[in-house]
């Protein structure tokens, strides 16, 4: 089969999934009036409407297959999606995208909720934002159908020792168990496009879409990841509980201080960073990432060792960070500068430490009446964090 019968085959599915959608929105319609009407459905109706969906289910099997030598072909549904989402776009069409999602079983969601992007865009503003959201890179990442995210974990393990052969086994203690939760809160984004834009058939408006809200989202998440106080955004790691390294609990965040007020001490300087470094367990340390902002990172940089050499370690590979002490640093505009008693370093293993909860689908909403003659797309996606384990993250507090 060559690439242009595959076209054409791809296209005559797409046209018969398109038409079995629209005959079962209109006997799902006719259907329903006759229960309103005669308090029961009408057995003719509900088997045309058996039949329909048998259709469109032997439509949708066909994203298994996978035609010889096109492996990269997109499945029926996703084209038929994608294709209907462009008309939404464009023209504000919805009939196609409400009888998708209603097939899909999305209940309560309607024109006025927005509609679902195509999984092509969704996967391009995921990987976008991991590109340019600091934490984001670096952080634990779960995707979530639901609301919020939740994980039990035991606050005391379970007891174990030695014993002998023959002796007895003493009871151990029952661990003690406790859940963490993880909401996802709403992220919001308006981009604008003019109609000539959206008229224009050789614009990608999926790119289009992706490229503006992904340094939006970014923004809000960098700074939520970091400082958010958990009320209607996700909860930052600096806003957890502090204490002394030494003296540390679960649910806080243990720190070691810098040994000067609001400074680095006059000398030894990087000791105090290779403290930082060991003061995080082993197991958490291969993987340890250090995140500072660009202030204090101006400062580490200039740092020496005993020999006159400097710390810091440049990248010779743009997509490899720089490393520090042999780690990578992750540079976060929102961590806070150097001052009295600030945190302005943390250290860690953060895919352990700290969870980002992505729920599964971005929508859109267009309102091409609100900021005229703009057509602005209101865009949405749900996102929740925190901090899963508290021993893998540590922070530097610049005090004596």
């Amino acid at each position: 089969m060559d690439a242009l019968e595959t076209k054409a085959g791809l296209g005559r599915d797409l046209d018969e999934l398109m038409q079995a959608f629209e005959a079962f929105k209109d006997t799902n319609d006719r259907r329903l009036a006759e229960i309103e009407r005669r308090g029961s459905e009408d057995v003719v109706t509900a088997d045309k409407l058996a039949r329909i969906e048998k259709t469109m289910d032997a439509l949708a099997l066909k994203q298994a297959r996978v035609p010889l030598g096109e492996r990269d072909a997109k499945p029926v549904a996703e084209l038929a999606h994608k294709s209907a989402f462009d008309g939404y776009v464009r023209k504000g069409e919805t009939a196609n995208l409400t009888a998708l999602e209603q097939k899909a079983l999305s209940v309560g969601i309607d024109a006025d909720g927005g509609f679902l992007v195509p999984k092509e865009t969704e996967r391009a503003v995921n990987t976008a934002l991991k590109t340019v959201s600091p934490i984001r890179s670096v952080a634990g990442i779960r995707q979530v159908s639901g609301s919020v995210y939740k994980v039990p974990f035991a606050t005391t393990g379970a007891a174990t020792g030695w014993v002998g052969e023959a002796a007895v086994r003493p009871q151990t203690n029952t661990p003690t168990l406790a859940e963490l939760s993880f909401p996802t809160m709403e992220l919001y984004a308006m981009p604008a496009a003019t109609q000539a834009i959206l008229d224009d058939s050789a614009v990608d408006i999926d790119a289009w879409l992706a490229e503006e809200v992904r340094v939006a989202f970014a923004q809000q998440e960098g700074t939520a990841f970091v400082t958010g106080d958990g009320v209607n955004k996700p909860k930052g790691f600096l806003t957890y509980p502090t204490v002394a390294n030494a003296s540390w609990t679960w649910g806080n965040l243990g720190f070691v201080t810098s040994g000067a007020a609001g400074a680095f001490p006059a000398a030894n300087q990087a000791d105090k960073l290779i403290d930082l470094v060991y003061a995080v367990k082993g197991t958490y340390r291969a993987n340890g990432s250090f995140v500072m902002n660009r202030s204090t990172l101006g400062t580490v940089r200039k740092m020496k060792d005993a020999d006159g050499s400097y710390i810091w370690q440049p990248s010779g590979d743009a997509a490899q960070p720089s490393r520090l002490l042999g780690y990578p640093v992750v540079e976060a505009e929102d961590m806070p500068n150097i001052a009295a008693n600030s945190l302005s370093i943390a250290f860690g293993d953060f895919a352990s430490g700290y969870l980002i909860v992505d729920r599964v689908g971005i929508r859109v909403l267009r309102d091409p009446y609100s900021s005229k003659p703009y057509v602005l797309f209101y865009t949405t996606k749900r996102v929740g964090g925190g901090v899963r384990d508290f021993d893998a993250i540590k922070l530097m507090q610049f005090s004596i």
